[in-house]
């Protein structure tokens, strides 16, 4: 059996505006499939309110457990981005206003310019490294396994690109999807006994619903090429024995 180095990562959402449905998000998605282009397994999402003691709660939880954690949201100018305190009561180590934030934001506005509110996005953990904005200045930061990334989706694609290459990846996933054009309940039993035969892939069913009905497909999963093509062969077979059997009745 072939062994792969797994790295892992956990996404954290900040933000009331998600919990009540006023901002759609749209970053899960977006990290989600650049981390398996480049070889990172996500394994967990939580999203939480701006409520200090649940993030530094989430954080803990989630950097104890993964390789990496990305946060977003919460790092603007107004009372309610608390992101940046939490991660420093998080790591146990204080925070304070960063020159070199400073001196970033300075780059698009001038210093008389620069009030107390748009300070706080210069409020930075000891330790922490920044992460570049081309965007709209203001940055990101990492600190330990954690990237603390903003909100607003251009931005953090932005943050997010300066932040990949510094990451330590394992071997990409690859998927492969069979087409079934049978009911999930014609095929289950017969799809459980492959999944528990080939133990290192995923294998999962996802139906839609179209204008022409209910379409099936079966998404494998894996990073061992050869075990990939055996266990689609398998399911190929699966699926062409049951369609023969369901038109000769």
């Amino acid at each position: 059996m072939t062994q792969h180095k797994t790295i892992t990562a956990a996404i954290l959402v900040i933000g009331d505006e998600i919990l009540s449905g006023r901002t759609k998000d749209q970053n899960i998605g977006y990290i989600a499939e650049y981390m398996t282009r480049i070889g990172v397994e996500l394994r967990e999402v939580r999203v939480v309110p701006d409520v200090e003691e649940e993030i530094v709660a989430a954080l803990n939880a989630l950097r104890a457990r993964f390789t990496y954690v990305f946060t977003t949201g919460g790092i603007g100018p107004t009372h309610d981005d608390i992101t940046a305190q939490c991660v420093a009561k998080a790591f146990g180590v204080s925070i304070d206003v960063d020159e070199r934030a400073v001196e970033a934001l300075l780059t698009r506005m001038k210093r008389e310019d620069l009030n107390e509110m748009r300070l706080r996005m210069c409020r930075i953990p000891a330790g922490a490294s920044l992460i570049d904005n081309p965007v709209s200045a203001a940055p990101g930061f990492r600190l330990g396994n954690v990237f603390v990334m903003a909100g607003v989706p251009r931005i953090m694609h932005a943050m997010l690109d300066n932040v990949a290459p510094t990451l330590e990846t394992g071997v990409k996933i690859i998927s492969e999807t069979v087409e079934a054009g049978l009911p999930e309940g014609a095929y289950a039993g017969g799809l459980k006994e492959i999944a528990e035969r080939y133990s290192e892939l995923s294998i999962g069913s996802y139906p839609s619903f179209g204008t022409q009905g209910v379409k099936n497909q079966i998404v494998l999963r894996g990073k061992d090429l050869a075990l990939l093509a055996q266990g689609r062969a398998e399911v190929e077979a699966l699926i062409a024995r049951l369609e023969a059997e369901r038109a000769a009745k």
